[in-house]
């Protein structure tokens, strides 16, 4: 077999370039000790850097979304802080007031100053973060979560939705607390009541209080079954307690429904989960065998409210100036519970959908106006006129059960009884003083629920502090794989380099001999 010059020629030459390639990648390599610069280079490492960079660029973005979150929560935790704050200023206000030498003017000046703290807790609750938003409104940040109604109540206009972010591969988190599981959420102690039947006319000889709810396990599951009650005296030391269907239910109350119309604490009476007080006012001469017996009362849950707003958007200026169950079955067989809205599609007709109203929404009742009364799932609205509503006018309903209450509501009303002169009447005392009462257990219900919720500001930063030490330590782990994969030893890059550049040298040296082979050097 024949070798020619020529192929000598050109097989030295490549050999010469492919060496001078190397050496001259190598000295790329060596100066900026990168190994993977294309796909080319390494084509398995390559893929997997370009995976580690996107884990790189998530991780960036959970770091950006945990800094996100513990500036929301920062904020929503003074918040919280300076409204527990005014709240015990105001439980202490109502302690004070429930002294028996307080006067009138006393209680009134109290009054005023919780008039203050209504002002100031309506602020706080309002309050907004840095960027404008409300903090307590769920998703609707541009809208104030509560506002005072032309009655005195406060409503929220927020939504129950939390902003999620997420924080880690797996693992999301609320970057705001709402204001309907902060405040909203809060229970009612005092949604019982009674009514006096008998005499006809009051004669101020013995009052029962509303009563406070004790256990709402005992409170749902019996009082609820058996109301309406009538609580009747049969004797000056006894009392009788029948349900609804007029079976006698006394053994289930204190002391099988005997008081002592002498002392205070013989005066308290216990019933299926609701503590109530009796306030027994003898006059001179008066027998309480004589006199209690024939005083009567009801007592039950209070009945379900409703606030209602028109919508900015209706064509007519009609209002809901009043709403009441008219049908209980119906009510609480098919009337949307929380909230509801009431359209009109005509002047007449209308429907009534639950809350919110989106275009796949079905009515759960609908009807025609009777007069200026809609009637809907057991509820009849009265409604300004005339003219009346017009097509596509739609009001929102808030349906108020009574199960929890509001701290501002709470305030309201505590700053309400307190303004309420009584004038050294023993029977409006003891009245006031059950409003006291009331209004000092809803404070403890609402602290309760705020303290709630700033444990669950409180549990989600620490839970974000160890999130945040997860993703540093992912982290730190990803640019030293990274690093592994594209970065260069420094000495294996400088011992390729001198063994590439002494190759190199040699194929110039071949070169040289074989180009010196030619015919014409022999002549």
């Amino acid at each position: 077999m024949r070798i020619s010059t020529g192929q000598f020629y050109e097989s030295t030459a490549a050999n010469y370039q492919k060496n001078f390639a190397n050496a001259v990648k190598s000295s790329e390599e060596a100066s900026s000790l990168v190994r993977v610069n294309t796909a080319a280079d390494d084509p398995v490492g390559a893929s997997r850097l370009l995976q580690l960079g996107q884990q790189a660029s998530m991780l960036d973005q959970f770091n950006a979304n945990t800094n996100t979150i513990k500036a929301s929560l920062g904020q929503t935790e003074s918040v919280m802080t300076s409204i527990n704050n005014v709240l015990q200023r105001a439980k202490e206000l109502a302690i004070g007031s429930g002294n028996g030498n307080l006067t009138d003017a006393d209680r009134q000046a109290n009054a005023s100053e919780l008039g203050q703290i209504e002002e100031q807790l309506l602020s706080l609750m309002n309050a907004k973060d840095e960027n404008g938003t409300y903090i307590f409104a769920g998703s609707k940040g541009d809208t104030p979560p509560f506002s005072r109604n032309n009655d005195g109540t406060y409503s929220y206009n927020g939504d129950q939705v939390t902003l999620d972010l997420q924080v880690g591969d797996t693992m999301s988190m609320a970057t705001n607390s709402t204001g309907w599981e902060v405040f909203q959420q809060a229970i009612n102690t005092s949604r019982s009541q009674v009514t006096m039947t008998a005499p006809a006319i009051d004669d101020g000889r013995v009052t029962l209080s509303n009563g406070q709810v004790s256990s709402n396990v005992a409170y749902d599951s019996k009082f609820r079954s058996g109301e309406p009650y009538t609580v009747s005296f049969v004797s000056g030391t006894q009392l009788k307690i029948t349900d609804a269907s007029g079976t006698d239910v006394t053994a289930e109350a204190s002391r099988v429904g005997v008081f002592d119309p002498s002392t205070t604490a013989g005066q308290a009476v216990s019933f299926r989960g609701v503590e109530l007080n009796l306030n027994i006012n003898l006059q001179s001469g008066d027998s309480a065998a004589a006199v209690l017996p024939g005083h009567s009362f009801t007592l039950g849950s209070k009945p379900d409210t409703f606030t209602t707003t028109r919508s900015p958007g209706n064509a007519s200026t009609a209002q809901v100036t009043a709403a009441t169950i008219s049908n209980p079955t119906d009510y609480h067989a098919s009337f949307p519970s929380g909230s509801a809205v009431l359209k009109f599609t005509s002047a007449t007709d209308f429907e009534l959908y639950a809350a919110p109203l989106t275009a796949s929404s079905k009515p759960v009742s609908t009807g025609t106006m009777a007069g200026n009364v809609a009637t809907a799932s057991g509820v009849s609205f009265t409604l300004t006129g005339p003219p009346g509503p017009s097509a596509n006018d739609q009001f929102s309903i808030a349906v108020n059960a009574h199960q929890t209450q509001n701290i501002l509501d709470t305030v309201s009303q505590l700053k309400s009884a307190l303004n309420t002169p009584t004038n050294g009447n023993q029977v409006l005392i003891q009245k006031q003083l059950a409003a006291v009462s009331s209004g000092i257990a809803n404070l403890a219900s609402g602290n309760d629920q705020l303290s709630s919720a700033l444990s669950s500001v409180g549990g989600r930063g620490s839970a974000l502090d160890t999130q945040s030490a997860i993703n540093q330590s992912l982290t730190m782990a990803n640019k030293q794989t990274q690093s592994a994969i594209r970065d260069s030893d420094p000495a294996e890059v400088m011992t390729r380099l001198t063994l590439q550049q002494t190759m190199l040298q040699a194929s110039q040296l071949a070169f040289s001999k074989i180009s010196q082979l030619g015919l014409f050097n022999k002549i």
